[in-house]
């Protein structure tokens, strides 16, 4: 499942961390995060394969499409719930 911005942005939401945190996370720098984010330079298949499965080890569950849209969520194994 590819994993769009929004996503990306509504992860680190529900996990309170700032993009710096999610460079952090991921090894994927802060510029890329930002830019991704912004819309303003789509990311790689290996930058969004980082993104996603430094948020999945965080704690978050991404949501495929299903009629009401892609999403996200916290496990329900997450710390944070």
């Amino acid at each position: 499942m590819k994993v769009s911005a929004a996503q990306v942005r509504a992860a680190r939401g529900l996990l309170d961390i700032s993009q710096q945190g999610l460079a952090d996370l991921s090894k994927v720098s802060l510029r890329t995060i930002v830019q991704f984010e912004r819309g303003s330079k789509p990311a790689s298949e290996s930058i969004l394969q980082a993104l996603k499965l430094s948020l999945e080890a965080a704690g978050i569950e991404f949501i495929p499409e299903n009629g009401g849209g892609p999403g996200v969520r916290l496990s329900r194994g997450s710390a944070n719930t």
